[in-house]
């Protein structure tokens, strides 16, 4: 593991002593796909003043952003950050991204998420409101009342981020491997609904599925195409 890709504690330690009670890390999967949904989650970190325990180093280690670590370790990681993070989830599908579009799509799941979170542990923490959100990327999430930070490379950054990053990576993912099973000349076994060239190809072939966003290209084209 490079040290870029190694999150850590150090900005929720940091917030911590500006007051709030809770730092809450957001991020969501599968912006870029052609089918199926997006997929959000939120964490909390369940340990006192973000100290890690010597025995859990070694696999938090492993928390960082979810696109540099195998699908085999995030299964093996999504268990493990459920028992030390609290964790909400949020998600839109296909219809939804392409009613409202994709970067809406996004935020309303981080949305559905916090409330998520919200809801499962409100006993736990009484004071849930007086917390801050961690946002990864440059925007924060509209028409929200809660504190928010938009942290650029967030997930590189923030373990909190980090964990949701392979939350909502290893959820979306399975939700794919469903949609194989029910659509499988597309390979979304493969290549979870992005458009590599067997997608593509599958595209040019069979046409898009009940799943495709139909706003994202090539499906426009291929519904031009098919009228003429």
């Amino acid at each position: 593991m490079t040290k870029q890709n190694a999150s850590s504690f150090d900005l929720e330690k940091k917030l911590l002593t500006k007051g709030y009670v809770f730092v809450i890390g957001t991020d969501e999967a599968g912006r870029g796909p052609l089918a199926g949904p997006v997929v959000a989650a939120a964490a909390i970190y369940r340990g006192a003043n973000f100290e890690i325990p010597e025995e859990k180093k070694k696999l938090m280690d492993f928390v960082r952003d979810s696109k540099t670590v195998s699908h085999k370790k995030r299964e093996e990681l999504f268990d493990f950050i459920h028992e030390n993070f609290y964790i909400g989830v949020g998600m839109c599908d296909h219809k939804t991204i392409d009613e409202i579009n994709i970067l809406e799509a996004s935020f309303l799941s981080m949305k559905k998420a916090l409330s998520d979170l919200k809801t499962k542990f409100r006993h736990e923490m009484p004071n849930f409101d007086n917390n801050i959100i961690l946002v990864d990327g440059n925007k924060k999430i509209p028409n929200l009342s809660l504190y928010q930070e938009a942290v650029i490379g967030g997930d590189r950054i923030s373990k909190s981020i980090s964990a949701a990053s392979i939350i909502a990576k290893v959820m979306r993912d399975r939700l794919m491997l469903e949609m194989h099973e029910k659509y499988p000349q597309y390979g979304f076994d493969k290549h979870k609904g992005y458009g590599t060239k067997l997608h593509m190809d599958a595209l040019q072939q069979f046409g898009p599925c009940e799943i495709h966003r139909q706003t994202f290209e090539p499906m426009p084209s291929l519904a031009k195409n098919s009228k003429r």
